[in-house]
């Protein structure tokens, strides 16, 4: 039978899971292994209490705040918590009075500034001279790149951490430990599958926070039954609303997916396409993952045939990486409807390919002595270059040598199509090959 529960108890187990499970130590902490792994720079500084000032640049849900919150335990100087969402110049000054008449008396004071980026150019230069004498030290914590965002002047004094977005493996493991934990699930017998961990491990991308608040989510509308509680993928698909977001990234779906969105372009089916896009996106896919097949597809499948296509892609990478989700999922529509769409040629990976069979059967072919540099006297004397016609001399810019190996005297690897844009290439190649074969005029 379950013990009854106390008033502080109830408390307890009534703040979010999220905020119940906030480590209080550095074993306790999730992720970040390249920062407070065992002799890292952080780890040691923290150990040491000896930390400068600092910049925590991360995603959210990676543990910034928890991480200065630890810092705050461990230090031996005053410790302020300041947001920059509800403070201006009015507060900073308030503050730094304060760290001033501390240092005055020998005490440290560690200032952490939530969403740093969030104050202006002159906010930020209220904090300069107070960092520079070491009335504080600072610790800001944001989710957008410093470079930008901070003052050159204040970062220059600030050594900058980031930190990463955790692994599915990661936060799989922090939710095992919340259905364990005493400050957790612990008081509960909770019944959930590995499968449906990974996914909403899947589904948080990175994020702490958001895995945590699905799997209390889960666990509040689960099955209950005298013994435990059930929760099932029924019951999970209703908190994140969304049933396709239940698939592994990592697993055959994912492979599945991707393979149906390529051949659905390959097939000149733009609405297909965009389903499966669709179905990547809301599944929690990475943006930069599909970009980055997009790209290769440009020239696998579309190639010479539209040479817009690859300079389309890869300004769509970049779109996907300045600007994130979910923004950027309108970027990658409007390449996977244009690759639906554009003339087909597979041409240049055909190409390749048969290159590569030859370049691998047949490693010990010398570069014949005509197209060989001849940087030296010596490689003069040897023949290198001999023969060599510069292209850009002759009236057709084109000369007749043989730039292949001897025993490949002749092979063809690139046989252009007449798709698109292509044909043009077909026909600069055919009249190439015609005035080579043609016997030199006396």
């Amino acid at each position: 039978m379950m013990e009854q529960m106390s008033l502080f108890d109830y408390k307890e187990t009534a703040a979010p899971l999220a905020s119940r499970l906030r480590p209080d130590s550095l074993d306790g902490f999730a992720g970040q292994k390249h920062l407070l792994g065992p002799g890292k720079l952080l780890r040691q500084l923290i150990d040491q209490d000896n930390i400068p000032s600092m910049i925590f640049w991360g995603p959210p849900g990676v543990g910034k705040t928890t991480l200065a919150s630890i810092i705050a335990r461990r230090t031996n100087a005053d410790f302020i918590n300041f947001s920059a969402v509800t403070s201006g110049i009015k507060e900073i000054r308030e503050v730094m009075t304060k760290a001033e008449e501390g240092r005055r008396m020998g005490l440290r004071t560690v200032l952490f500034v939530d969403e740093i980026h969030r104050f202006n150019k002159a906010q930020q230069d209220a904090f300069l001279p107070y960092v520079e004498k070491g009335s504080i030290v600072l610790i800001g914590a944001t989710t957008e790149n410093p470079s930008f965002e901070i003052n050159a002047a204040l970062l220059s004094r600030c050594r900058v951490f980031v930190l990463q977005a955790l692994t599915a493996e990661e936060l799989t493991e922090l939710l095992k430990n919340a259905l364990k934990s005493p400050k957790g699930f612990g008081y509960l017998k909770v019944d959930i599958s590995d499968e449906l961990l990974g996914a909403i491990a899947n589904f948080a991308n990175g994020d702490a926070r958001t895995a945590l608040n699905v799997l209390e989510m889960a666990v509040s509308n689960g099955e209950i039954t005298a013994e435990k509680t059930i929760v099932t993928r029924e019951v999970l698909e209703q908190c994140i609303s969304k049933k396709s977001l239940l698939y592994d990234k990592n697993g055959e779906e994912h492979y599945n997916l991707i393979s149906a969105l390529h051949k659905s372009m390959r097939n000149s089916d733009p609405d297909a396409a965009v389903y499966w896009l669709a179905r990547m996106l809301e599944a929690g896919e990475e943006p930069l993952y599909i970009a980055r097949r997009l790209i290769r597809f440009a020239t696998e499948d579309v190639g010479l045939a539209d040479n817009q296509a690859l300079s389309l892609t890869v300004s769509v990478y970049q779109a996907c990486h300045f600007l994130g989700l979910p923004e950027c999922k309108i970027h990658l529509a409007h390449a996977v409807i244009y690759l639906s769409l554009a003339p087909r040629s597979n041409s240049v990976d055909a190409a390749y390919g048969r290159a590569k069979e030859d370049a691998l059967t047949m490693l010990s072919e010398p570069v014949p002595l005509v197209i060989r540099n001849a940087p030296t006297g010596l490689m003069k004397e040897l023949d290198y270059g001999k023969g060599y016609i510069y292209a850009h001399d002759t009236e057709e810019k084109v000369a007749r040598m043989e730039c292949l190996p001897e025993s490949l005297k002749g092979r063809r690897y690139y046989i252009p199509t007449e798709s698109g844009t292509e044909r043009i290439q077909k026909e600069r190649l055919e009249a190439v090959l015609a005035w080579k074969a043609k016997e030199p005029a006396e």
